[in-house]
């Protein structure tokens, strides 16, 4: 997703308190930024944070981390999270700005991470260009070397070629698919809470694809 420079986001995210640019040394020691020790489910490619921001404030019995790559979009994702929580203090959710094609150095499994969000992510239609997939084998496998056993994925897209590959691509990385659905919002599938882009694609009458897939 493109956004426009926020010449604000870098001074706000540099104040708050649920927001670090230095993630790796986290690593294996998630548990230690939360105020309560408790499952983590992370979202990449978190956007502008209203899923993460929805999930953590209905869930709080759950911590979670949602990454994006892109410092102006996480000052975005930290007003829409503030925004959501509204005077409730914010102490399950971290947003964490990282590459994604570098995050096994942010992660291990030690973290025990137990869910992982995959919503919306850029297609990458062209040939050339698949493997920048956030669902794409070598991330996949990236994946399963900081999830447990029994962890899940949740991936969920509008774009019909992109489900139909990553289903063989979770197949091939020894996931297994446990829910699937070729219209979310007419199953009886929870999909979480519905994301900008997916009320827009929703209303554009694009049905909206969804699966879990479980490492074993």
């Amino acid at each position: 997703m493109r956004i426009r420079k926020k010449k604000w986001a870098a001074p706000e995210l540099s104040e708050c308190p649920f927001y670090t640019k230095e993630p790796d040394k986290y690593k294996g020691n998630w548990q230690s930024l939360f105020k309560k020790k408790q499952p983590i489910h992370l979202e990449i490619g978190c956007g502008k944070g209203t899923f993460a921001g929805t999930m953590a404030k209905e869930n709080s019995n759950i911590n979670y981390i949602a990454v994006d790559i892109k410092e102006d979009m996480l000052g975005v994702a930290r007003r829409n999270v503030v925004k959501i929580f509204g005077d409730k203090k914010i102490d399950n959710l971290f947003l964490v700005q990282k590459n994604c094609e570098m995050i096994a150095d942010t992660f291990s499994s030690d973290d025990n991470i137990e869910r992982m969000y995959i919503n919306f992510c850029n297609p990458w239609p062209r040939e050339k260009h698949k493997k920048r997939r956030l669902t794409f084998p070598r991330k996949l496998m990236m994946y399963r070397d900081f999830l447990p056993d029994n962890s899940e994925i949740h991936f969920k897209t509008d774009d019909d070629s992109l489900f139909e590959e990553s289903i063989e691509y979770f197949k091939e990385c020894n996931f297994e698919i446990t829910k699937i659905t070729y219209d979310l919002h007419n199953s009886d599938i929870y999909g979480g809470p519905v994301t900008e882009h997916e009320k827009m694609f929703s209303d554009e009458g694009i049905k909206i694809k969804y699966l879990t897939a479980v490492k074993r």
